[in-house]
């Protein structure tokens, strides 16, 4: 189990507002990096979050994804979707690099690698998923969780 910190951010939100890592201290929080809005893999991945929201929050955790989209591709995602959590824009990938959500994918493009953490109120990383599946992975994500907050 992974027991770094995490890096910092301050990223928009969809409204414009920066949010910081620092906004979520003493909270659970769930922050996922994927590559683009409105693609099937990525729609997947969202809705899957979206289905689990309620139980991650009755948990006391918070969702975040996380991309390069601007928050006008954002807001047009989370409307279509109902998507019911925070999306930030990583224009530059600066945080997408500092979480080792950025690099060679297949093919050697560099670009978004689906990448998940948990970060426990203390702002430590304890749970890392690298290669993501997106169909399925919010209930796999709750289901951590819930082993987690329930183990602390």
């Amino acid at each position: 189990m992974n027991m770094d910190f995490a890096p910092n951010f301050s990223l928009p939100d969809t409204n414009g507002t920066i949010r910081n890592l620092s906004d979520y201290k003493g909270k659970w929080l769930v922050l996922y990096f994927y590559p683009k809005d409105m693609t099937p893999g990525c729609t997947t991945e969202a809705c899957s979050f979206r289905d689990n929201r309620d139980k991650i929050t009755d948990l006391g955790a918070e969702v975040i994804g996380i991309s390069r989209d601007n928050a006008s591709s954002h807001d047009k995602f989370k409307t279509k979707y109902n998507l019911n959590f925070t999306l930030l824009t990583d224009t530059d990938h600066s945080v997408m690099s500092a979480y080792g959500a950025w690099g060679k994918k297949q093919f050697g493009r560099e670009g978004v690698l689906r990448k998940t953490f948990i970060i426990n109120p203390a702002g430590k990383i304890v749970k890392t998923y690298g290669r993501v599946t997106p169909i399925g992975h919010g209930e796999q994500v709750l289901k951590d969780l819930a082993l987690l907050i329930n183990n602390k």
